[in-house]
This record gives structure tokens, C-alpha cells and sequence, in this order.
């Protein structure tokens, strides 16, 4: 099945501010017709980061079968960690970085990599930002940044 992931993260007072993000996962059937699934959360605690990976584990998470993900992002950390190929010199180097130490969530990026084990997914960048903003002005999602939804 082929599925496509809109994600989207942010936070207030990064770091350590109010944050949230959400994902909205689409697919289209035998017939034609457009699945839509909404998933967001709100933190009271979190940075901007966390909440871009956040959007992208809910989304690939909410799959119950193997399927081929195309993943829409506007966050530069996310999409670069993939197409750049520097999740696997974290993982080569047991998730330090050779001058600068340990890589920064960690946490986030091994349960990002867990949930994306069952799927062939692409990370795309270039296009993301005028395709979430497509989708929100589609779909009226969301009405309120993430961020307002726990201020």
C-alpha cells in the first residue's frame, strides 16, 4: 500500500517550551477513494526537534501493516538525517558524532528507526513545505499551531 506522511513539528521558547506537532497520513484505495488519518499530541516541555521526529514516529507508528511511505517534511534535521545518510554514521559511531559529542535525541531517532522497519519510506524536503501547506489549507488542519494547543 502506498501512503503518504504530511508531518509537521514545532515548539514555543525553544528549547524547553510548550510544543506539539501533528501528522496526517493519506492513502487512496482500489477505488479511488482518499483515506485520511490525523494524529497530533501537545507537550509541555519539548524543543522544536523532538516534535519534527515525534510527528514522524506517530505517523509511521499508526500503520498496521508494511507499506510504502512517501514522508513530507519541512524540518531540515529530519529529512537530512536520512537523504544525507548521517543516521548511519550515528549509528556506525553508537550515536556519538566524532566533534561533538553524543547525537542529540537519541531516544527519538532509535524509535524513529524501529518504526520504520516494516515500511520502505522516502523523505522528501524540497517540495514539503508547499505540500503541508497544501494540506492544511485542504483540510482546514490545523486550525491552531501546535504550539497554541498546550499554551
Amino acid at each position: 500500500m502506498k501512503v503518504t506522511l504530511y508531518t509537521d513539528g514545532a515548539a514555543r521558547g525553544n528549547p524547553d517550551g510548550p510544543g506539539g506537532y501533528g501528522a496526517v497520513l493519506q492513502f487512496v484505495d482500489k477505488e479511488g477513494t482518499l483515506h485520511e488519518k490525523e494524529l497530533s499530541a501537545g507537550y509541555v516541555k519539548t524543543t522544536n526537534n523532538r516534535m519534527e521526529l515525534m510527528a514522524a514516529i506517530a505517523g509511521l507508528e499508526a500503520l498496521n501493516r508494511p507499506c510504502e511511505v512517501e514522508l513530507y517534511s519541512d524540518s531540515r534535521y529530519l529529512v537530512d538525517a536520512f537523504n544525507q545518510k548521517w543516521i548511519d554514521g550515528w549509528v556506525k559511531h553508537g550515536w556519538n558524532r566524532p566533534k561533538s559529542g553524543p547525537v542529540k535525541n537519541s531516544d527519538l531517532w532509535k524509535r524513529l528507526l524501529k518504526a520504520m522497519e516494516p515500511h520502505v519510506v522516502t523523505f522528501s524536503g524540497s517540495r514539503a513545505t508547499t505540500a503541508i501547506r497544501r494540506m492544511k489549507d485542504a483540510t482546514g488542519w490545523p486550525l491552531r499551531r501546535p504550539t497554541e494547543a498546550v499554551s
